[in-house]
């Protein structure tokens, strides 16, 4: 592509062989309201995915960048991010749980200067959600996040976002895995953005269909959500 696209949908990825190419067909497949570009970061995969995602290495609007070894999702969208040759930057996980669909509503309140930043929040119903420890704990450091920052977000650990690029790229992330997400919220309010949220379909999965996280990414979350509040 000669021209800079106007989005830049990173999809990080890790070892996702049976969903990477419904994912990639579903973000491409997607009508948006302007040029694109997707940005397939892997993060070591070590099982089929990077030979699937190397069958579209001819389509123009499809990059990839591969990470190795393994060093887990903040560490993917960190490197991702300062690829991103888009106006906007949006976040799309190669799991399925959520829809490139939904990326459209969410580019709307940045196009129409209300926000740099939109994050989608994930309606938990009973055929859509991975249990209800996983509902209570993700419930409970929203709770935190908003007490610490005096805000009120709907959903912290949202994966659907999308932020202007340049604000992005100057955000200062260290967090190698999921507490990359509240990080990224931290630190956008720390830098006054109001966050717009919007909502999004969500399907999660579980742990045997290939869930990576844990409760012991949760205990992460809040130890980023205290350091980031206490410094700047």
């Amino acid at each position: 592509m000669t021209d800079a696209p106007d989005l830049t949908i990173l999809m990080p990825v890790y070892n996702e062989e049976e969903r990477v190419r419904e994912a990639i067909e579903h973000a491409l497949g997607t009508e948006y309201p302007f040029s694109f570009e997707l940005l397939i970061v892997d993060d070591g995969s070590t099982d089929g995915t990077p030979a699937i995602y190397a069958e579209y290495a001819s389509r123009p609007e499809v990059r990839a960048l591969r990470l190795d070894p393994n060093r887990g999702k903040g560490a993917a969208l960190q490197a991702g991010v300062q690829e991103a040759r888009g106006r906007y930057t949006a976040i799309l996980d190669a799991d399925l749980e959520y829809q490139a669909a939904d990326l459209v509503p969410l580019l709307e309140p940045l196009l129409e200067g209300k926000a740099n930043a939109a994050f989608g929040v994930r309606g938990f119903r009973g055929h859509t959600s991975h249990s209800y420890l996983y509902v209570l704990g993700n419930r409970f450091v929203t709770i935190v996040a908003n007490v610490l920052f005096n805000v009120y977000l709907e959903d912290l650990m949202t994966g659907h976002k999308v932020i202007r690029s340049d604000i992005f790229k100057s955000l200062p992330l260290r967090e190698p895995g999921f507490a990359i997400e509240p990080e990224i919220a931290a630190r956008l309010l720390q830098r006054g953005e109001r966050i717009y949220e919007l909502p999004v379909e969500y399907v999660a999965r579980g742990h045997d269909e290939g869930k990576k996280l844990t409760s012991i990414d949760g205990l992460r979350v809040l130890r980023t959500l205290i350091r980031c509040r206490l410094g700047r």
